[in-house]
């Protein structure tokens, strides 16, 4: 009779431990399930910067890249040599006293500015190279419309190589060129001119003073 009921004690008692694992072990797992779930609700326990942030951060970052490659492209594409190379004929044509030829070339010079692709040329710099190249073609027409008046052409060849000078510090060139001066032209105020070579042929005297004048600086 004890043995009977010592095992109806041991049998309850190990129902009862069985139970309380179980429920406990129930317990654990609704906890860990609502700790995910909160988790999961809560998108700044996940990383510490916003989505939209980062997305902003990126966003600008890109937009100034691009904006530095495209004024660097501009910059590239962009060049004077064709002006340079009008010039440079308009002032070979002077120093031979041969005014028909600097008006030809003087004709050309306008229209190689006439047709400059103003997109090509950087932002910062586009108003500075339109003031330049404004008072440019209007010399350069002067001396295309006035065949016969040498003079009167190298009047305006003067304020036209301050202008070509001012664009090659504005834009620089990769070819090599000196920039000159002349002490007794406009009387005795002195005129630039700017040249492919080092040997002085001055375009205001021509043959009769041609080798009047000084290398100022290189370029």
């Amino acid at each position: 009779m004890k043995n009977i009921i010592f095992s109806i004690i041991t049998l309850v008692t190990i129902a009862t431990v069985t139970i309380s694992c179980n429920q406990s072990s129930n317990k654990n797992s609704d906890q860990q399930a609502n700790d995910s779930t909160t988790i999961a609700a809560t998108p700044e326990l996940q990383s510490p910067i916003h989505n939209d942030t980062v997305a902003t951060v990126t966003s600008t970052d890109t937009s100034s890249q691009e904006a530095e490659k495209s004024d660097v492209k501009q910059t590239q594409k962009f060049t004077i040599a064709p002006i340079i190379k009008d010039y440079l004929a308009l002032k070979n044509a002077l120093v031979a006293d041969n005014d028909k030829t600097a008006a030809n070339a003087g004709k050309q010079l306008f229209t190689t500015l006439k047709n400059v692709d103003m997109n090509a040329i950087p932002a910062n710099k586009h108003k500075e190279y339109m003031e330049i190249a404004e008072d440019a073609k209007e010399n350069a027409e002067h001396i295309g419309d006035n065949a016969g008046k040498v003079d009167h052409q190298r009047e305006h060849f003067a304020s036209l190589s301050k202008d070509v000078s001012d664009l090659i510090t504005l834009f620089g060139t990769t070819q090599k060129l000196y920039q000159d001066f002349c002490p007794m032209y406009n009387d005795g105020k002195g005129a630039i001119w700017i040249s492919e070579a080092k040997a002085i042929k001055n375009p205001y005297y021509g043959s009769q003073m041609l080798t009047c004048g000084s290398v100022k600086k290189d370029l």
